[in-house]
């Protein structure tokens, strides 16, 4: 008999060690190494030489031909534009997000509105039961939707039912972490359990053709709970953010093999369920008759969909000899800090005894570069309590130098401030666009750019 070999696999990020410690060396939580049963190891298989003894593959060209994978739309263009024109046939994807953010309410309106086109569609909850779910969906309107709903955790009973009549075109899971697969020891929710559960469940729609759909839980950082093991065997990853207290919800793609992940969906979260919304911008800019000191409108740019947001700014002058405080939401902290230095380094303002909020309107995150100036323009702004023109936008990257560097995607976005009524643009000097019908000011520098703002 051979010896089975003991090995231990972290709860937090899947690492696998063969003696047990109170840490994991890879991702330094405590108490997260959990024994699991490997595989039996015999001399004759280790000595075994796998250049043999297999079945031959076959081997296709790059150049081959190959069609396009079919698309399942949804429903919601909003969420299909996420997915990059809809659920592909045979796909497996798993979406995350915070508790309550709205990722089952999504789904069902999905399952729903594609029952009520004609397409057979499950929905599997392993967390609620039916009655909850159709209380949901009568809530939501979609009470009359031919949606098979079923509430069960074990994976062999699911993939038995469904196996014995048609296959479903959408598969819902919800959610991954509760479903357990008898084949191996463990409780739903841990490494193992997860990892069987979602291999078999992807097995079956690459087998069967339908489109699955899993859900999962998130950590405190906001990273798909469970082993990052799961979103290197989906075919989409869709991420739903925003915060609770914010009616907006945006669906984005980290991963996807059949499209692109520069596309967002937004959403509002209304009594009647998650609404589209055709125009983001509305969310985040607030209605001013006049100006206001520190506050400007950023062109930003989510994936190939421009969204103006207004960007706010408060710096309030200390006694001397108290330590200043910055506080940012929604942009990045050391971006602030980088700006700032260049502010005092290159144009001469001083900001080292004053201290400076710096805010995104509606609860907005921005990752782009590209809001380096607008940012630089409410800072002078609240510092020199001299409004920026309610009319105008402003974008470019910032170097470390004072220089104002072009960015991509330039006309996009001139012309979505064009379309909201804009007319001004404070950019860098290199972009020259004649096409928006915006009045076009530009800069080489950071310091010109100050001096623009206080009227030198």
């Amino acid at each position: 008999m051979a010896k089975p070999q003991k090995r231990y696999v972290c709860q937090s990020c899947g690492s696998v060690s063969h003696r047990w410690a109170g840490q994991c060396g890879d991702c330094s939580e405590w108490n997260t190494m959990v024994e699991d049963a490997g595989a039996n190891v015999t001399p004759f298989q280790a000595k075994h030489n796998l250049m043999g003894g297999g079945r031959s593959i076959q081997l296709v060209g790059l150049d081959a031909e190959i069609t396009l994978p079919d698309r399942l739309a949804s429903g919601i263009a909003e969420l299909d534009r996420a997915l990059g024109g809809g659920f592909v046939e045979g796909s497996a994807t798993l979406i995350g997000g915070d508790p309550g953010i709205g990722k089952s309410t999504l789904l069902l309106q999905a399952a729903a509105k594609m029952a009520l086109a004609g397409l057979p569609v499950a929905y599997v909850s392993g967390e609620e039961a039916a009655d909850q779910v159709r209380l949901r969906a009568r809530r939501l309107g979609l009470g009359a939707a031919p949606v098979m709903l079923a509430a069960a955790t074990s994976v062999r009973d699911i993939l038995t039912t469904l196996s014995q009549a048609t296959p479903p075109a959408l598969l819902v899971i919800d959610s991954i972490q509760t479903m357990h697969s008898d084949l191996i020891e463990g409780a739903p929710g841990t490494v193992s359990q997860v990892r069987a559960s979602a291999q078999e469940l992807i097995r079956f729609a690459k087998e069967r053709g339908t489109a699955v759909v899993l859900v999962g839980h998130v950590t405190k950082d906001g990273s798909i709970a469970g082993p990052r093991v799961l979103e290197h065997m989906v075919d989409t990853v869709l991420s739903f953010e925003g915060e609770r207290s914010h009616q907006y919800r945006i669906l984005r793609a980290i991963k996807n093999r059949f499209g692109g992940t520069d596309e967002i969906g937004v959403f509002a979260m209304v009594a009647e369920g998650l609404t589209e919304i055709g125009n983001p911008s509305a969310l985040f800019l607030t209605q001013r008759e006049e100006g206001v000191t520190g506050t400007t409108v950023f062109p930003a740019l989510e994936g190939t969909r421009p969204v103006l947001v207004e960007i706010q700014a408060l710096v309030v002058r200390l006694a001397s000899g108290a330590t200043p405080r910055r506080a940012v939401v929604g942009w990045d902290s050391g971006r602030l800090a980088m700006v700032l230095a260049v502010l005092e380094a290159r144009c001469g303002l001083s900001f080292s005894a004053c201290e400076v909020y710096l805010n995104i309107a509606g609860g907005y995150r921005v990752q782009d570069p590209a809001a380096d100036l607008a940012v630089a323009a409410a800072l002078v702004s609240a510092l020199s309590e001299r409004p920026v023109p309610t009319d105008a936008v402003a974008f470019g990257e910032i170097a470390l130098s004072g220089e104002i560097r072009p960015v991509a995607h330039s006309p996009l976005r001139l012309k979505e401030a064009g379309k909201l009524g804009f007319e001004r643009a404070l950019l860098p000097s290199a972009v020259n666009d004649d096409k928006s019908g915006l009045t076009l000011t530009g800069f080489r520098t950071l310091g010109g750019f100050v001096e623009h703002m206080l009227g030198k």
